[in-house]
């Protein structure tokens, strides 16, 4: 017998929670009137804004900087058949303020690619969505 009640939706609190937990996600943006998704390394800000740092010169900063984009992380256990997955839409900019990257060198991601000129995008997390799937073992 098929279960429907498999997945649960979560609010922003535990979806903010568990994209603190893991280290990387994809950020979906528009590349020529294209979807694109590109995997990062993030951490979240203390106003829940989703951080990345990058290279100046890099596509992203110019496909980004200004327009809404949404970041999707998530974990699953496969073996389980259960995870999660959060989606945060919003705005993204570059940040700008001396001060602020200044801070953000200090205590922001570290890139796992080689930088050249760090520039730091935040992406503002104006809608938070995310959803569980629970055990779904012995349900078909």
């Amino acid at each position: 017998m098929l279960r429907y009640d498999v997945f649960r939706a979560m609010d922003r609190q535990e979806c903010l929670r568990l994209l603190a937990r893991v280290p990387v996600g994809r950020v979906v943006y528009t590349r020529h009137a294209l979807p694109a998704v590109l995997p990062v390394n993030f951490v979240l800000d203390a106003d829940s804004s989703v951080l990345l740092r990058t290279s100046a010169g890099s596509d992203l900063v110019r496909a980004v900087d200004g327009v809404v984009v949404a970041f999707e992380a998530d974990e699953f256990d496969a073996a389980n058949r259960s995870g999660w997955s959060v989606v945060v839409t919003g705005p993204a900019a570059v940040v700008t303020d001396p001060a602020e990257h200044e801070r953000l060198l200090r205590s922001g991601p570290r890139s796992w690619m080689p930088i050249r000129e760090d520039v730091f995008i935040r992406i503002e997390s104006a809608m938070v969505t995310g959803r569980e799937l629970t055990d779904v073992r012995g349900t078909d």
